[in-house]
């Protein structure tokens, strides 16, 4: 960060919000590391028994971790990894969850209580009742939701572990010798043999830690290489909020699922007490499966900033990779129409950071997309604590 382009009141603020964020990532880490390495095991021999993940949330924010859970699972950006079944079932439908769930199913709640017999169960409150209660050493819901993030990441990373060891899982005899490939970077300390599991639990602790050792470097890059770019972006979202504008947000994939987080952070109550206006361009599966058949799918942002955008309002789009075709014509549309735009990046920024073609670019400087997610929920967070 430009010590010179930001005021030192908000330089010391942004300090703040990582040292926050990079103090309870150790702690909820470096205590539950082992926790979660078991956990993995018990992920895969349910999985490995015809188990499926079930997602739940009730509240707008919690909806979209359930959402960004499931599309992990069930569409791995790892080649060669195994799709593995999960489903979100959130709002109103929480209450009919009990119709879907199986006894060897993994049920995941994001907020309240859990109750679904013979399921393994996991939350994030201590009152919820689950087999496995994870609670984030913090009461700021925005870094209790960033580490809850990486939480899921990482189990969806580290559980393909025990099926390269399959020998590990119950009711299982194999025991070859194994070699991680290309795989080899999600898990780095992985052993070669899998007939000791306490061996291989603990290679799997140790790479929880190397995670999130990962992902707060990565935060810390994202947060002060980028601190103006933050500021100078709030600052524009605020004026145009104020003028009477409409956020709109939007990304593919677990990025899409950001979005709607974005949405739901801007929809409630900011540090100021005030809620601003906020459209999510994911949320329509009518609308988008129209687009996507009729037209194409890389026009399924840019037809609605057509719709629904002004001159005047604001885009906000999330893309890992910044070269994704249908962020890019949303980007351009929202340009052509007089809406400020703000993009969050990864890797090098691609084409929207190398063509210019948002206003404010914010770039976490990663390859591996669920570390990049994980500091890109950080990065919108801290602008929605700044615009206020």
């Amino acid at each position: 960060m430009n010590p010179a382009a930001v005021p030192g009141e908000v330089a010391g603020r942004l300090q703040s919000l990582l040292a926050e964020r990079t103090t309870a990532n150790e702690q909820f880490f470096g205590a539950e590391a082992g926790r979660l390495a078991g956990l993995c095991h018990q992920l895969a021999e349910r999985f490995a028994q015809g188990g499926r993940l079930i997602a739940i949330a009730r509240s707008p924010a919690a909806r979209s971790d359930a959402r960004h859970v499931a599309v992990e699972f069930v569409h791995p950006v790892i080649v060669g990894k195994r799709a593995l079944p999960a489903l979100a079932i959130v709002g109103d439908q929480v209450a009919s969850a009990s119709l879907l769930t199986r006894p060897d199913d993994i049920v995941m709640s994001f907020d309240g209580a859990v109750q679904a017999p013979g399921c393994l169960t996991i939350a994030f409150t201590s009152e919820s009742g689950a087999d496995w209660v994870f609670t984030p050493p913090v009461d700021d819901p925005f870094i209790r939701q960033e580490l809850i993030e990486t939480l899921y990441h990482v189990l969806w990373e580290l559980v393909h572990v025990f099926f390269e060891h399959r020998g590990l899982l119950a009711g299982r005899s194999e025991r070859r010798g194994h070699d991680a490939g290309a795989a080899s970077f999600l898990y780095p300390f992985l052993a070669e043999s899998e007939d000791n599991l306490d061996e291989v639990l603990d290679d799997v602790r140790r790479s929880v830690l190397m995670k999130a050792q990962e992902v707060g470097a990565l935060r810390e890059q994202t947060l002060t290489e980028n601190g103006a770019t933050l500021v100078a972006a709030a600052s524009a979202v605020r004026a145009r909020l104020e003028a009477g504008a409409t956020l709109l947000a939007l990304g593919n994939g677990g990025s899409a699922t950001d979005a709607m987080d974005v949405v739901a952070d801007f929809r409630a109550r900011g540090p100021a007490g005030r809620s601003w206006p906020a459209i999510d361009l994911t949320e329509d599966a009518g609308i988008l499966t129209a687009i996507a058949n009729d037209i194409g799918p890389a026009a399924i942002y840019s037809r609605q900033v057509i719709a629904y955008g002004h001159d005047g309002d604001v885009l906000l789009a999330l893309s890992t990779s910044g070269g994704s075709e249908n962020v890019i014509a949303a980007l351009i549309e929202a340009r052509r129409r007089g809406l400020t735009t703000i993009a969050l990046v990864g890797y090098d920024g691609g084409r929207v950071a190398a063509e210019g073609l948002a206003d404010h670019v914010i770039i976490t400087r990663s390859q591996h997309i669920p570390r990049i997610q994980e500091a890109q929920a950080s990065a919108y967070h801290v602008l929605r604590e700044l615009v206020g």
